[in-house]
């Protein structure tokens, strides 16, 4: 399996994330449309645009993505604000190459940790059970964060 990695968005992007996150079944509809408005506020603002992607093709196919952003008033943080892998691509280790991507392009920005939140419903627990195995450490829980019932666990790591 190939990958090619890709930084640059373009407007054709919106659907294959729309796609690609509506493939997983774990997101609202609402939160299907931040997404995609983050890719077009990084086309709006530019390569200097507050968000950054790195997309994964596989011969052809964008397969995952993952949008981050320097964290303003920190020295050297991050966010990652969406990993995602196409359903039809999961288990076959892309979103971590999609990570290790993604921190190249953080260090060589001076960039040292990377936050990343999750919910704690049930739902979600492949999901931080991913970040633990790609190293992160769970520094917080926020309790009924989203919604009563619903708390928001932070993910750090150090590149």
């Amino acid at each position: 399996m190939d990958i090619q990695f890709r930084t640059t968005p373009a407007l054709e992007d919106a659907k294959k994330i729309r796609e690609i996150i509506e493939s997983s079944g774990f997101f609202h509809d609402h939160e299907i449309v931040v997404a995609v408005e983050l890719l077009i506020e990084r086309l709006e603002e530019g390569e200097n645009g507050h968000y950054q992607f790195i997309f994964a093709e596989i011969d052809g196919v964008t397969a995952g993505y993952a949008c981050y952003g320097f964290i303003s008033c920190t020295k050297s943080s991050y966010d990652l604000y969406w990993l995602a892998t196409h359903n039809d691509f999961r288990g076959k280790g892309i979103g971590k190459k999609i990570l290790n991507e993604m921190y190249k392009h953080i260090k060589s920005l001076g960039g040292t940790a990377v936050y990343a939140e999750t919910s704690e419903r049930e739902q979600y627990l492949p999901t931080r059970k991913f970040y633990e195995s790609c190293g992160y450490l769970k520094e917080a829980v926020l309790k009924d964060f989203y919604d009563i019932g619903d708390s928001k666990a932070v993910f750090v790591i150090n590149v």
